[in-house]
């Protein structure tokens, strides 16, 4: 399918089998740089990203022959490829995967069977939830304060120009949340996973609100709290360590930012029923919730991705549709949705140079496959959003009256 240009040797058996498949490119430009200094240039027919991947040595065919994608992920964490623009590159992956990868992963069945496993292993019942947030939060309040923004958000901003800072698209992001709510006087919020308590201290200082965050991470606890206390919103804004699923109180709205995907696939039940148990009658949830695209729902939840694996063990996505349905089973009536997928693209690469700029100390603290690791993610999730594979949401969910 695409024209292949080698300079020099292409070098091993295993390399020559790697420019072999990649000459299948459909979409895009790729400039392969091998590991004995020679070059292999690769366009397909059709419009698509232009990437440059570095080859230190061959053994990513190894990865990817073993266990799909994930051996991608894998292989750019212990150091044998690179690029300079990794997003760019993942992007690229995604767009030609169906065309390039089968016929080097045709053996990793028994890899997938494996992590599937693991990862049930790891579901978010009471015990497993606050292990396996803590596994991603509780990586310690300095890591997070090297690339968070001042608004100490780990969500997708909302941007109204290109060139707005971050923690003002954050702000805006909060801001439209609380909108769609149609907050009064005295209301009192709940948020489910309140993080660092961003969306806390925005709402008690711009709406006459009272505001309740629960959270299973103690960092993000200890934090929020402090920051509430600073701002002098301790009399407004109140934090606990508690499980959705423990909740009795009810409220006059709840907000949840990029929650339900570390809930796991066999407690959306419970985590939508908790919603509905926590409104008022006539009360709003407003949610902000990464999607997956319709297409490719039934493949993904059959399998583990790089994200599952290495970032938010015992988290799942789900379709706009899938969403819809199980809130509606839930009691919720759906009031609006709309979609902020390159908003978040934009808000990744922010993270991204923030996070290469401080690379230094945090591959002092947590060593370079760390680094590699948190670049790769931030990278894939930029490549998803840029590609339309997954989406942002913001949908206000109603529990009716009567």
């Amino acid at each position: 399918m695409g024209a292949t240009i080698t300079a020099g040797s292409p070098g091993d058996l295993r390399t020559r089998m790697l420019v072999r498949q990649l000459d299948r490119l459909e979409y895009g430009r790729v400039v392969l740089k091998l590991p004995n200094a020679s070059q292999a240039v690769f366009e397909g027919p059709y419009e698509g990203p232009a990437a440059e991947v570095h080859l230190h040595n061959a053994h990513l065919l190894d990865r990817l022959t073993k266990s799909g994608a994930l051996g991608l992920a894998e292989s750019y964490m212990a150091g044998e490829w690179d690029s300079p623009d990794p997003a760019t590159a993942l992007r690229l992956f995604l767009l030609n995967y169906d065309a390039v990868a089968p016929r080097l992963t045709h053996h990793k069945w028994v890899f997938r069977v494996l992590t599937k496993l693991r990862h049930r292993l790891r579901e978010n019942n009471r015990r497993g939830a606050k292990r396996n947030i803590a596994y991603h939060y509780d990586l310690g309040n300095s890591f997070y304060a090297l690339w968070l923004d001042t608004t100490w958000t780990y969500s997708s901003a909302i941007f109204a120009r290109a060139d707005q800072s971050l923690a003002e698209a954050q702000g805006a992001k909060y801001q439209r949340l609380l909108d769609r709510l149609d907050v009064k006087p005295g209301d009192h919020i709940l948020e489910i996973g309140c993080g660092w308590g961003g969306f806390a201290r925005h709402a008690a200082t711009h709406a006459d609100v009272s505001v309740t965050g629960i959270t299973l991470s103690e960092e993000q606890l200890r934090f929020a709290r402090s920051m509430a206390a600073e701002a002098g919103l301790a009399d407004r804004v109140h934090f606990e360590l508690r499980d959705y699923r423990d909740v009795r109180q009810q409220y006059d709205h709840v907000v949840s930012i990029e929650m339900y995907e570390a809930v796991g696939e066999a407690y959306w039940p419970d985590y939508f029923g908790a919603i509905q148990a926590c409104l008022k009658p006539g009360g709003r949830a407003a949610i902000q919730a990464i999607t997956i695209d319709e297409s490719r729902y039934a493949a993904y939840r059959q399998d583990v991705d790089f994200i599952q694996r290495y970032i938010f063990p015992g988290g799942m996505l789900a379709s706009p549709t899938v969403f819809g349905q199980q809130a509606g089973a839930a009691g919720l009536a759906e009031r609006e949705r709309a979609f902020f997928g390159s908003h978040y693209a934009r808000t990744l690469a922010r993270w991204d140079a923030r996070v290469v700029a401080q690379q230094a100390p945090i591959v002092a603290e947590r060593g370079e496959r760390f680094y590699r690791m948190w670049r790769y993610y931030l990278a894939y999730c930029e490549a998803g959003f840029a590609g339309g594979n997954i989406d942002l949401m913001q949908i206000v969910l109603e529990r009716p009256v009567g």
